[in-house]
């Protein structure tokens, strides 16, 4: 029963309409697994099992909703009713909303079943996922490293066969970082594909998605959760057809750009995180794609530019944190990063942050047109190997040192954030460690379904959902 959790969901559900499998059974599979997994793994901050178990009693055979009786789980940054929310934080405590996330509730009417919340770094701050409330999140692949972040509980519980999918969203890589290091799918889309609501406003740099085995799995569920939700202020315009549909198709000859400078002055790339673009870029060319080696205009000292938007995001959580305890948040509350990062906000003048984003979004221009004629550009998912635990989690003395070393792991997925782009992670790979080794293809504004179209190519060329950690393999 275990190896049902390594099929796409798409095929999980089938076998539910069909009454070969029960959603009870699928259900109580997952639960297992995750009971058996976590003491190791540590990638849930909540696990529903009686709730998930009544909702699962309910579907029956026939049932038409396309996910009817699949388990899946949810970052625990978006509001689930009944279930608690902490954003990684002992600043939320005891704060259990009644209330679903559009997002959510799109995933229930699809028939998905909520097992539990997974978990992220504090206020969703670093690519690794070591909050000091819930401890480290490990990779299934390797105990000792890192499974990404901010979306690490998601990628870890994917990774490790407790869920066959789960939610994430992505503020600078944070879906893809963590498909990356744990040899998922992850896509970004596009800017305001997907509604925040009803919690969040409108967000420059933040898109909702999830972590799967495939691309088909990632193109249906773009599907059920991008579309305008009453009240957002703006939205992506709907596809031409499907992504599902989108992603079937040929994506005839494209024109591709390979990008191996880091938008991020002073990152060093790792020659195995290099050689894998290259690779990529080559299966490309062999399946008739034009290729050609390009040096975007993104590179700089934009770490602190990226920061005076970023920080006041993160102290908007803290102040809420903070409000829902009856009091203005302290340095006690949160770890050192968050409350240097609120100290960075307060002392952030209006002006200041609005020739940030100013700043940000004249960037974002320029990388936009330079890419223009290139309908998918390649580069390294990341510029290292997931790193070890404790190497960066944004505690002790420095902890702006950490938030500076997360830059240089993980420099090439905060640009399409700053961009609105579409993209996509791909573990295309395995590096001699053992470990996923991935590649990111960025596509063209509003082009998810041409990107997902080439990545199902290139699924298709280099098999990746059989893959399985030795965790798994070995039913750790």
């Amino acid at each position: 029963m275990t190896d049902l959790l390594r099929r796409p969901a798409g095929e999980l559900a089938s076998l539910i309409r069909s009454g070969e499998l029960t959603a009870s059974e699928l259900v109580e599979t997952s639960l297992r697994r995750i009971d058996q997994l976590e003491p190791s793994i540590n990638a849930f901050t909540h696990v529903a099992h009686e709730v998930a178990l009544q909702t699962a009693a309910q579907i029956k055979s026939g049932d038409p909703r396309p996910f009817a009786g699949v388990p899946i789980a949810v970052k625990d940054n978006r509001t689930v009713a009944g279930m608690p929310i902490t954003l990684g934080s002992d600043l939320f405590e005891n704060v259990v909303p009644p209330h679903d996330a559009f997002l959510v509730r799109r995933l229930r009417e699809a028939g998905f079943v909520i097992v539990g919340k997974t978990s992220l770094p504090e206020m969703g701050i670093l690519p690794t996922t070591e909050p000091r409330r819930f401890g480290p999140t490990r990779n299934p692949w390797a105990l000792d490293r890192t499974p990404g972040g901010s979306s690490g509980g998601s990628g870890a519980a994917v990774a490790a066969g407790m869920v066959p999918l789960a939610h994430g969203n992505d503020g600078g890589g944070s879906i893809r970082i963590p498909a990356a290091c744990c040899g998922l799918v992850g896509l970004k889309g596009s800017r305001g594909r997907v509604s925040p609501g009803p919690d969040a406003g409108d967000s420059l740099l933040t898109v909702d998605g999830v972590l799967t085995r495939t691309v088909a799995d990632t193109a249906a569920l773009l599907d059920i959760l991008s579309g305008y939700e009453p009240g957002d202020a703006t939205w992506a315009p709907p596809p031409e057809a499907a992504f599902a549909e989108l992603a079937k198709r040929e994506p005839g000859q494209l024109r591709v750009g390979l990008a191996m400078n880091p938008p991020l002055e002073g990152a060093v790339v790792d020659p195995v995180c290099q050689e894998a673009a290259t690779r990529a870029a080559g299966l490309l060319e062999s399946l008739g794609h034009q290729v050609e080696e390009i040096t975007p205009p993104w590179t700089g000292d934009l770490l602190p530019v990226f920061t005076r938007l970023w920080a006041p995001m993160i102290s908007m959580q803290t102040m809420i944190g903070g409000q829902l305890r009856g009091g203005e948040p302290t340095a006690d509350d949160v770890e050192p990063l968050t409350w240097l990062m609120w100290e960075n906000a307060h002392s952030t003048g209006s002006l200041a942050f609005m020739a940030a984003e100013g700043r940000l979004k004249n960037l974002a221009r320029a990388i936009v047109a330079f890419l223009a004629p290139f309908d998918v550009v390649v580069t390294p998912a990341l510029a290292a190997r997931p790193v070890a635990i404790g190497q960066i989690h944004g505690r002790g003395p420095d902890a702006w040192e950490h938030y500076r070393r997360s830059g240089h792991f993980t420099p090439f997925t905060a640009v399409c954030n700053v961009t609105g782009l579409p993209a996509i992670a791909l573990p295309l790979y395995q590096g001699e460690d053992g470990l996923p080794l991935a590649v990111q293809l960025i596509g063209r504004p509003l082009g998810e379904g041409q990107l997902l179209a080439v990545s199902a190519q290139l699924e298709q060329a280099l098999p990746w959902a059989e893959r399985h950690p030795e965790l798994v393999s070995a039913g750790v």
